[in-house]
């Protein structure tokens, strides 16, 4: 598969040429979460034609973006992760999927949604200057999902699975019976009281304060 190539000396085509393919973003999603698999990178992307996994992987690590390292024991085997290249492409992919979260509209038959998906929302919603002097560690469980976000002094760490310390509140987010566990959807239930919550439950204002962009921003 012969990958495009703009011929212009600019930043944006050159961007395009090596992370602008079908799927090359959403692995890169993925692998800012944590370093996956190959069977695990088929899974998370729900819909991706084996042989273009493999050749967007193959195009990523030619890019420098991705490289393959051993998997750290007890586990064994091969994983993909970011090269610090990779790393650095954080700061765009949050700032895209803002602005793709204004254009979603409502959700369509067949859409997914991913835990991966929910950690970068996390990350995207981000508010740093509500967060100013906060530290607290949230659990947050959705069906089977669960992913943590802790707040140090204004610094925000956030990953798949329980929170690495104690979680000053656990929010369990119920959603009707059908209902997409979107990022929308999850805020919503917390606003309208839709959850269980275990701990200091001033912190889910808190959360809702730091997790979410100001309406009209």
């Amino acid at each position: 598969m012969k990958r495009r190539d703009f011929g212009q000396y600019c930043g944006l085509a050159r961007a395009l040429e090596l992370v602008g393919e079908r799927w090359a973003l959403l692995i890169v999603r993925n692998l800012l979460v944590r370093p996956r698999r190959y069977t695990e990178l088929q899974t998370g992307l729900a819909g991706i034609p084996t042989n273009v996994l493999a050749t967007r992987l193959k195009e990523l690590e030619q890019a420098g973006i991705v490289e393959r390292q051993v998997a750290p024991a007890p586990a064994r085997g091969v994983v993909y992760a970011l090269t610090p290249v990779g790393q650095s492409l954080e700061p765009a992919l949050l700032s895209l999927a803002r602005w793709g979260a204004t254009q979603l509209g409502d959700p369509q038959p067949g859409d997914v949604v991913t835990p991966e998906g929910a950690v970068l929302n996390l990350r995207a919603q981000f508010q740093s200057s509500q967060a100013a002097g906060t530290t607290a560690a949230w659990e947050i469980h959705v069906r089977d999902v669960v992913v943590h976000a802790v707040v140090a002094d204004g610094a925000l760490t956030t990953g798949l699975g329980p929170a690495p310390v104690e979680p000053d509140l656990t929010i369990t987010v119920a959603l009707a019976d059908g209902e997409l566990a979107s990022y929308r959807a999850i805020i919503s239930a917390m606003r309208d009281g839709l959850v269980e919550l275990k701990g200091r439950r001033k912190l889910l204002d808190t959360f809702l304060r730091v997790f979410t962009v100001p309406r009209g921003a």
